[in-house]
């Protein structure tokens, strides 16, 4: 069909599968995407097909059609991929349908157009879907592509919500974990009064809801989710979250406060989440919630301690906190951390303190050689805040293993003062000029 080639085209990426044989991408795929100074959230999903029989291969298909439901219900547009060469399939009528019944804007794009002479051929088999518009694209080619573009970004902008006011330098939290890992108890903690709706029912929180807090003279707003369901878990289609509405509001967020639960521990959906917030960039505290449930067992306290270790292996930049949303304990110790940590996140440095600091790492440990050729580093400067991103020129950028990329990076860490946020280098060609 192409979805997954439409998905990297868009995103400018190969990072979804992409297989002739059907039915490969069998879970949503997320990625951010841009186009024309816009940003956006982009999901590919699993082929929507007849699941009705009870085979393996019927189960199968019928997981699928979940998730495909599921993104639906997620999404504010959606763009129906419809095959040209095959022209309309069984299927079509009945997602047409589908798809008329939701108040969501639906795009329906006919792929595989790969030219001009041959669209409205492929296209008329298409009409009787009765659809006011069809799309001509080919996915693998780009034809018709911009258009559908243009048009999806027109749209994005008639449908966006206004920004809320917020007060100047406001500090943006989103909390984030599993369902029932105490979210809504630990802002209500924080606020001191009952503001959200605290339930031990999962899934209570269905879209994020923000309040904003001001606390000696400083402001901040926190930006409550449900809980990142395990994939496969989700079968209500009512339920709106999903990792979709995380990834939005850690898009919203300087500082990802990511919960753990303490009687049971690190997960391999803890895990995903902490790597969703690193995959965005964004700072990150990680609160180890109802903590006064192990104070007389220390054994499960250090056995705890080190699951996480290893789990934020790649991030030990990451301040742990162990607290109790229900008691109060180690909350007051958060927004000191919370102040030093937006200040690094947000911080620019002069660059002839960038470049002093490039030319003191050189010294210490000169870049290697690639290709009998020894690389050069000319010269750095910041090119962005949140996080700290700096562009590094080099005579052969793809020729700095990772190894040496780590080496600066730390170095960059130490020399600036960076020890409580990411931290992202970039290596740039030199330009017009001889390489050697």
């Amino acid at each position: 069909m192409g979805k997954s080639t439409l998905f990297n085209r868009i995103t400018r990426s190969r990072d979804a599968l992409v297989d002739p044989t059907p039915g490969v991408t069998r879970d949503r795929h997320y990625a951010r995407a841009s186009w024309e100074e816009r940003s956006f959230m982009l999901v590919d999903t699993g082929g929507i097909e007849d699941g009705g029989d009870d085979s393996a291969s019927g189960q199968f298909s019928s997981h699928i059609r979940t998730q495909a439901m599921q993104a639906m219900e997620e999404a504010d547009l959606i763009i129906l991929l419809l095959d040209g060469r095959q022209g309309v399939m069984p299927g079509d009528h009945e997602l047409v349908e589908l798809l008329r019944r939701t108040d969501k804007t639906v795009f329906f794009a006919v792929n595989k157009i790969d030219a001009p002479e041959i669209e409205n051929e492929l296209l008329a088999p298409f009409w009787e879907l009765g659809v006011e518009q069809l799309w001509a694209l080919s996915a693998d080619h780009g034809y018709g592509f911009g258009t559908l573009m243009e048009a999806l970004a027109e749209k994005m902008d008639a449908e966006a919500a206004p920004a809320a006011e917020l007060p100047e330098n406001t500090v943006k939290l989103a909390f984030l974990g599993r369902p029932n890992v105490g979210k809504s108890s630990m802002i209500n903690a924080i606020m001191g009064q009952e503001r959200m709706i605290v339930s031990a029912v999962a899934g209570t929180t269905r879209d994020a809801v923000d309040t904003l807090l001001s606390r000696d003279e400083h402001h901040y707003l926190l930006i409550d989710t449900a809980g990142i369901r395990r994939k496969g878990k989700t079968q209500d289609k009512l339920e709106k979250f999903s990792v979709l509405k995380a990834l939005h509001s850690l898009s919203r967020c300087d500082i990802a406060v990511v919960l753990i639960d303490a009687e049971e521990g690190v997960t391999e959906q803890d895990t995903k989440v902490i790597g969703y917030t690193q995959e965005q960039g964004r700072a990150l505290i990680i609160l180890i919630n109802k903590w006064d449930l192990l104070q007389d067992d220390k054994k499960r306290q250090d056995a705890l301690l080190e699951e996480l270790r290893m789990a934020m292996n790649f991030i030990p930049f990451a301040p742990v906190f162990k607290v109790s949303a229900k008691t109060g304990a180690g909350i007051k110790r958060l927004f000191p951390e919370i102040g030093k940590m937006h200040r690094q996140f947000t911080q620019r440095f002069p660059t002839a303190a960038l470049n002093r600091l490039l030319e003191d790492a050189k010294a210490k440990h000169e870049p290697p050689m690639y290709q009998g050729r020894r690389l050069k580093l000319y010269y750095t400067a910041q090119i962005s805040t949140a996080p700290p991103s700096f562009a590094i020129i080099s005579n052969y950028p793809k020729g700095i293993h990772f190894s040496y990329q780590r080496y600066l990076s730390n170095r960059f860490r130490e020399g600036l003062g960076l020890d409580r946020v990411p931290l992202r280098l970039f290596f740039r060609e030199r330009s017009g000029r001889d390489k050697d």
